[in-house]
């Protein structure tokens, strides 16, 4: 049982990843919640977000709320296993972690505005963990769609960690990476706790304020 535990909190080699499959799972045809698809082709002009900040249920509900964003969608990425499960994922041999994709028009909000709900949700220094949950599909990440995105990235993080010194809290461990594939989740995943009000949301912020906002950092 405890070199289970500790595998749960570091990645997997590709030699040590599941195989995986060949198929994907299937996708809902519609938002839960905002009744637009979650999958594409999306409308002309909307650009996505991928973000990773502890269980993704609580932190899909984050992005659905905000102002500009059109769907959300939970999923797997940053893994080696192709096509997983949730099942495989939990075990931490997929090496994937829990996200949300978030697509958002442009004209009515900004990546930066995204940013700062995704610095103020949860606490970025805790490594493979977020709060109760422990195990690699629990790290922070962001993942870029653009080279604009990766400086706003880059940009916000530092001006956040900034913030969290200077209030006595550690060193942000998100990792920042090009967007890598995308797995949707199981259906039962999707917009979870408007399913479920009463479920787990698990996302705790530092309470320190994000000074990122729209316009905050140059494209």
């Amino acid at each position: 049982m405890g070199l289970f535990a500790a595998k749960k909190l570091t990645l997997p080699t590709p030699g040590e990843a599941l195989p995986g499959r060949g198929e994907r799972l299937p996708v809902p045809a519609g938002h839960f919640v905002l009744g637009h698809p979650l999958a594409p082709p999306f409308p002309d002009g909307m650009e996505k977000a991928l973000f990773g900040m502890g269980c993704f249920w609580g932190a899909e509900r984050k992005l659905w709320q905000a102002d500009g964003v059109y769907t959300t969608a939970v999923g797997y990425a940053a893994g080696v296993t192709p096509n997983p499960t949730y099942q495989e994922v939990c075990t931490g041999y997929t090496g994937h972690n829990e996200v949300v994709l978030a697509v958002f028009d442009p004209g009515l909000t900004s990546y930066q505005a995204l940013l700062k709900i995704f610095w103020e949700s949860h606490d970025p220094t805790q490594g493979m963990r977020q709060g109760n949950d422990a195990g690699t599909q629990y790290r922070s990440g962001i993942y870029t769609h653009s080279d604009a995105q990766r400086r706003a990235a880059v940009a916000s993080r530092d001006v956040y960690q900034e913030r969290l010194t200077a209030a006595g809290h550690g060193t942000i461990t998100t990792e920042i990476l090009a967007a890598p594939d995308f797995y949707y989740a199981e259906e039962y995943h999707q917009q979870y706790l408007a399913k479920n009000p009463r479920g787990y949301c698990g996302l705790g912020g530092t309470g320190v304020a994000c000074p990122v906002g729209v316009g905050a950092i140059a494209g």
